[in-house]
């Protein structure tokens, strides 16, 4: 409640003195997100896309670099297809004409006046999309007899006024009934992945309200705010390290610094503790976040990662509200209770088709105990490697994706039951938690502008948990009741756990905005203790409208 009284008062009487032009910004996970980094690479020099390991995205920024890029000589037609439809689909920066944005016909004379939105204001003072959100998926899986579903219907909304103030807002009822291992994850963690508070429904299934906003404006030319409930997420690979989007949305406030070959971001974050999925008020936690990224030469993109996770009954510590001070060297003051953090990561791309990148991530670690190699259980980190190659064996919009993911065993997990990384019982970072290593491996192919396909096949290794073990895999047990003293914590140790996850979507874009979807998944997991085991095939066909596909691939 404090941290939510401070910001509220910083935003009614310290920002209005300074706010200038702003912006919307771009979801996470949107439509036009795998053409955008195609169009990174591509570039491969562009100021703005360097700078996209925080989403989300400036929405007026990404627009102008797009419109630079209208001519480049290595876009293909599909490409150009995608272009001109993502401009349409933010046409409140486009500076160049937009007639071929409008419908042929209205809809009852008054809706869908362009292709993109169904309502839609562009004045000279005020800009405002309004679309509905409609998801519709019924799947079969083997050896389940109820029927795995997806029913969710909301609206969302952004706008812009007077080029000062911009704000969003996204809200929709679910109903859902999740594959067998889900329903495993739910009743184990008592979470339900990406959403917040639940509800039973119907046998199995789950009801649950999804909202989130914001309002984000500019201080200065360079600095730029966000306040909202929403998620975030670091990184450029498929998994992040240091902050994903897999869980619930959160409050928080962000500020954004971008100047000369530096974009700097603060992210201060009211988080919930152990969730209790019923009438009573959830304890807080807090969390601060810092990262810094520099343009280091023209194809070469490096940063640095630092974050706090914390509990105070119910209140922020003002200690780690500076934006500049180490969070580490912050929290040693308090008395290094707190869970902390320090990550770097970079990117280059390279002759206009690769990309590599990678993240590594200290929760903590001893050199001596690294160099002796006895499997010190405090030798926490994360680590992640990645490749990204586009137009692959010169076959336009045919892109492909590897990276690898190592987590030691009881990294992201504290002392205490309140400053483990996570919020709503979900991990902040990646989802499986701990001790594991995976390869993911993606192809995607785009056949035609509107027809797109995409394989994909998940391979981790995983030392599991069980109820009475504690291997580092589960981040929400304490990590000095651990199994087996001070070493031999290799990585994968405890009870083995080997998985596969494969999948294939196929998906048509039958009207703007509008999808139908056909996919099939493989999941298996193979443990030594057989109670631990699963396996499951689930073949889906569904529609959605101004939303992003559910998926399953953890």
């Amino acid at each position: 409640m404090q941290f939510k009284q401070t910001v509220l008062s910083f935003f009614i009487f310290v920002l209005p003195v300074f706010v200038a032009a702003q912006s919307t910004l771009l979801p996470v996970n949107h439509k036009h997100q795998q053409f955008l980094e195609r169009l990174e690479i591509l570039a491969q020099q562009d100021s703005v896309f360097n700078f996209s390991a925080t989403k989300p995205l400036n929405r007026k920024h990404v627009v102008l670099a797009a419109e630079r890029l209208s001519a480049h000589g290595s876009l293909s037609k599909i490409d150009q297809y995608n272009l001109q439809n993502f401009l349409m689909n933010s046409p409140e920066w486009v500076s160049g004409t937009k007639t071929s944005f409008a419908s042929k016909k209205k809809l009852l004379n008054t809706f869908y006046p362009t292709k993109a939105n169904f309502v839609e204001v562009n004045e000279k003072d005020f800009f405002l999309a309004i679309n509905p959100v409609l998801q519709q998926v019924q799947s079969a899986e083997s050896g389940n007899n109820q029927r795995v579903f997806l029913n969710s219907k909301g609206i969302a909304f952004r706008g812009l006024i007077a080029n000062k103030i911009g704000f969003n807002f996204y809200a929709t009822d679910n109903q859902e009934r999740t594959p067998l291992f889900v329903q495993s994850w739910e009743q184990k963690f008592t979470a339900l992945p990406g959403a917040g508070f639940y509800k039973p429904f119907k046998t199995t299934a789950y009801d649950y309200f999804d909202a989130r906003g914001s309002v984000h404006f500019n201080a200065t030319k360079y600095i730029n705010f966000q306040f909202g409930y929403d998620r975030n997420f670091i990184g450029n690979g498929y998994r992040s390290m240091f902050l994903s989007d897999f869980g619930n949305s959160y409050l928080f406030l962000k500020v954004n610094t971008r100047i000369w070959k530096i974009n700097y971001q603060n992210l201060f974050m009211e988080l919930a503790g152990r969730n209790k999925n019923n009438n009573t008020l959830l304890p807080k936690k807090y969390a601060a976040m810092h990262h810094l990224n520099l343009q280091a030469t023209k194809w070469l993109n490096i940063g640095l990662f630092e974050g706090i996770v914390f509990g105070r009954q119910n209140k922020f510590d003002f200690t780690y509200l500076n934006p500049i001070i180490l969070l580490r060297s912050a929290e040693q003051q308090n008395g290094s209770i707190d869970n902390a953090f320090l990550g770097f990561d970079a990117k280059a791309n390279i002759a206009k088709t690769i990309q590599l990148y990678g993240q590594i991530l200290f929760d903590e670690f001893l050199l001596k105990e690294i160099k002796a190699g006895n499997g010190w259980w405090g030798n926490k980190f994360a680590l992640q490697g990645g490749i990204k190659y586009i137009n692959a064996f010169k076959i336009k919009n045919l892109d492909l994706q590897a990276e690898l993911n190592i987590v030691r065993p009881y990294t992201y997990a504290h002392f205490d039951s309140v400053s483990n990384y996570s919020h709503y019982n979900q991990p902040l970072a990646h989802p499986l938690g701990g001790n594991f290593s995976e390869f993911i491996g993606i192809i995607r192919y785009q056949a035609t502008p509107k027809l797109y396909a995409q394989a994909k096949l998940i391979v981790f290794k995983q030392g599991l948990d069980t109820g009475t073990t504690n291997y580092g895999s589960n981040i929400f047990l304490l990590n000095q009741n651990r199994t087996g003293g001070d070493y031999g914590h290799t990585l994968a140790s405890g009870v083995s756990g080997k998985g596969v996850n494969a999948s294939l979507w196929l998906g048509y874009e039958l009207w703007e905005n509008f999808f139908i979807d056909g996919s099939f998944q493989y999941r298996k997991l193979n443990a030594a203790v057989n109670t631990l085991s699963q396996k499951t095939t689930l073949l889906s066909l569904g529609i959605r409208m101004h939303v992003n596909r559910r998926e399953y691939d953890y």
